[in-house]
């Protein structure tokens, strides 16, 4: 947002630093920084704890999604303070709720969850093998474990929990998921996308202006864009990110949900503002994001498992900020190959893209589609 503009500059500047003295990454940094570890249940809101996320504007409950009306938080809870109740709406409903995590191919999960309730079933799909849910007819009272273990395909990279009733039957309350198996690699931090290819990339990030001028700009030039905009703004013009996407090699990636300093909250909020930010661009353009922009370039190792559960492969800050009217690289003097230019959906966007425009000619660069360099 653009009253975080003071605060990003200031973790810019900090992190230019560091790099420079040889601790933070540069290019690839394939290991999670020194501190922190990976969190044991996979899961996203295992507890549904998390009710809402600031900003959430689809209405699900973070890291599930369930039909309309089918899906709701609810007190009855085993453990904890809340738990997800799940109510068929129909006869010809289940009220199946889901959740997409990412895995690793050839590896064996294990997937629990609690239950209570009449015809509870959980299981997963896309897992590149038929796997049997589990279920019982009945907790006769009480709450009842369920579990349930596939091994993924040695191409599959994410699979789809579900967890559902039965048709014509009442509600049932699940709390307490838990998925264990081995994590995703953490997903690498980088400022750039190092090459010796006379080229630069251009982000912009949030969405809250979304002028004719730059969408113009973009589309007589055909620039490549990768766009990090923030569900709720991309929530109310939706066809304005695909127009500036539109041409070949953009993107539009993970911004989180509610652009707050990662940092600061629990892994459990990480990963539920990670994973839901991920489901709202798969949800209205068809793409999965892989590359994760953290909202004031902070972030730690709980941050690079967590995108890692969302199936995010690379942390991307910047090398620049042309930004309402700044012209700041941050490694000093002109651009270079393989810069990152971070900009922002502001009511200056057209004159900052063309002012970042200016700097890579002059630098002899043109810019590139990021997807090509970061993959």
């Amino acid at each position: 947002m653009l009253s975080s503009a003071r605060r990003r500059l200031a973790a810019v500047a900090a992190a230019t630093v560091l790099a420079a003295l040889g601790t933070v990454p540069a290019a690839h940094a394939d290991a999670p920084a020194a501190t922190g570890a990976p969190a044991v249940n996979l899961a996203t809101n295992p507890g549904f704890e998390i009710p809402t996320l600031p900003l959430a504007d689809w209405g699900s409950i973070p890291g599930w999604h369930c039909a309309a009306g089918e899906g709701a938080v609810t007190t009855a809870a085993r453990t904890g303070g809340s738990a997800l109740a799940v109510t068929p709406a129909s006869a010809d409903s289940t009220g199946q709720c889901t959740q997409t995590l990412a895995v690793r191919p050839g590896t064996t999960y294990t997937y629990r969850a609690w239950v209570h309730g009449s015809y509870a079933f959980v299981g997963a799909t896309g897992t590149g093998h038929d796997v049997p849910p589990a279920w019982t007819a009945s907790t006769g009272g009480g709450w009842q474990q369920l579990s349930t273990t596939f091994t993924t395909g040695a191409n599959t990279t994410s699979v789809q929990l579900y967890v559902h009733g039965w048709y014509g039957q009442g509600p049932i309350t699940v709390d307490d998921v838990d998925v264990t198996g081995d994590t995703p690699a953490p997903a690498y931090a980088t400022w750039n996308a190092p090459t010796s290819d006379k080229v630069v990339f251009l982000t912009v990030d949030d969405g809250w202006f979304r002028t004719p001028e730059a969408a113009q700009l973009i589309a007589d030039r055909k620039l490549p864009i990768t766009a990090f905009p923030l569900p709720m703004p991309e929530g109310f013009e939706p066809d304005y990110f695909s127009r500036i996407t539109a041409a070949p090699g953009s993107s539009i990636q993970d911004h989180t949900v509610s652009h707050r300093d990662l940092t600061t909250l629990s892994p459990a909020e990480q990963q539920a503002e990670i994973c839901d930010a991920r489901d709202a661009v798969a949800a209205r353009y068809g793409t999965t994001p892989t590359i994760l922009r953290p909202p004031y370039f902070t972030f730690d190792a709980t941050t690079q498992q967590a995108a890692a559960n969302c199936g995010i492969r690379y942390l991307l800050t910047a090398t620049a900020d042309f930004t309402s009217g700044a012209a700041n690289v941050y490694h000093g003097g002109p651009l270079q190959p393989g810069d990152v230019i971070i900009m922002h959906f502001t009511d200056t966007l057209a004159s900052d893209l063309q002012r970042a425009l200016d700097a890579a000619r002059e630098a002899g660069l043109t810019p590139a589609a990021l997807g090509d360099y970061l993959h």
